[in-house]
Order: structure tokens, then sequence, then C-alpha cells
């Protein structure tokens, strides 16, 4: 049976003089998962948050915590987010030597564990790690800033996660992040997405929009769905 689609705002639009706050009104406001993107500066050219901030959070919402850690070495820091809170831990294959020990590290820890797909990274680079990981991440943009359009020669990638997916036998999610929004997230969702990360376009009208943004996006992912499957 297909996994249920999931809304994962992204915290990187939230106010971040705010940010617990921002956190506990978009989990309230109808998101399933909350996304933390976590970036070092070298990894990817910005720097977001650490695992204090990650623990302060974890005050606000009892939601999922699904961190995407853009940074690298990334094993020396991947414990120290789930001793902060993360549920599920992603990685990239290029964040360190060894990525197939890197997960089973967080596997090892109790968490559940992603890798990420950039956009110029090949898709069989998750497969000889299809055994471990409980979710891929195909991102439609280049990590880094938020904001950013989407990229549409990613929605073939995204369709061949989804036949590794069900070639592996697996319960492994399939993650979008990137320039989601109500006019790409019927695609992604057609495709075989069944987790939505969206930043801009759930918190770009404030508070008051988050519901109706979410509720949105959630709307065009069903009906894409819907569609490809008829």
């Amino acid at each position: 049976m297909a996994n249920d689609i999931l809304i994962a705002p992204s915290l990187l639009a939230a106010d971040f003089a705010n940010l617990g706050a921002d956190a506990a009104a978009v989990a309230d406001a109808g998101a399933d998962w909350l996304h933390l993107d976590v970036m070092d500066g070298r990894f990817v050219p910005n720097i977001t948050f650490g695992p204090m901030v990650v623990k302060a959070l974890r005050k606000h919402s009892d939601k999922p915590f699904d961190a995407h850690l853009m940074i690298e070495p990334v094993d020396m820091f991947a414990p120290e987010f789930i001793q902060a809170g993360a549920d599920w831990v992603t990685i990239h294959p290029e964040s360190g030597a060894h990525a197939h020990r890197s997960i089973g590290h967080i596997k090892s820890l109790g968490k559940k564990a992603g890798i990420a797909l950039n956009p110029g990274t090949p898709v069989e680079a998750i497969d000889n790690v299809m055994d471990m990981v409980d979710l891929v991440l195909v991102m439609t943009v280049n990590p880094g800033f938020g904001g950013q359009s989407f990229i549409q020669s990613q929605v073939a990638k995204i369709a061949a996660v989804h036949e590794r997916i069900k070639g592996s036998g697996r319960d492994v999610r399939l993650e979008v992040d990137g320039g989601v929004t109500p006019a790409t997230a019927g695609a992604v969702a057609a495709a075989g997405a069944d987790v939505l990360v969206a930043g801009t376009a759930v918190f770009k009208d404030g508070r008051d929009g988050l519901a109706r943004n979410i509720q949105a996006i959630r709307d065009a992912a069903e009906a894409g769905r819907a569609d490809a499957a008829a």
C-alpha cells in the first residue's frame, strides 16, 4: 500500500528570532514532520544551527524531527543530533568517506536513517545502501539556501528512486526537498514522493497562513498521486 503523503515544513524558512514558537505553530497547523536543515558553511554555502538548537526546539513539539545533515565530516556530529532529539537523520554520500558505515551507525542508535541525492548526484549512489535506509531524499534544488526554484529535471530521478524502492520490497520513504509549492507538489507526488519538504511556500504568509499553505500543498500532492494512479 502506498504511504500517506506527509508534509514536512522546513524551519529554515521560519523566523529564527521566534524559532520555538514557529515550530509549535506549524506543528499545530498540520505539519506531519518538522524538517531541520543543518548546514555547516563547508559542505554547503550557508550556516544554520547545531545540536543545541535542536535540543531547545524539542520541547516545543512532539512531531518527528527530520534532520537533514548537510555537514562534513558527518560521522562526528550525527550522534549529537540524535541525542538532541532528531528522529530521522539523513546524510549525503559525499559528506563522509563511508556512507554505508554512517547509515549503520545511525540505525544502531535506534533512529531512522536516510540518504540524500543532490541534483548532480546519480541515482546509482543509493543502490548499495537500499537494504539499510529508511528514507531517500531527492533534492530538487542545490542545497544551501531556501527559496530556490524547482529543478524540473529531478522529477525523472524521483521516479527512478521510486522504482528502486518498489524493487527493494522495503518500507522506505521517498522525500523531496526544494522549490516544493502547490504548483510542483502534484508532479513530485505523481512520480512517487510521499514526504514533501516545503519552507518558503509554508511560511510565506506568516503564522496566519500556515494551515492554509500546508493544506494547499497536501491537496496538490494528493491530486497528483490520484491522477498518476488513474
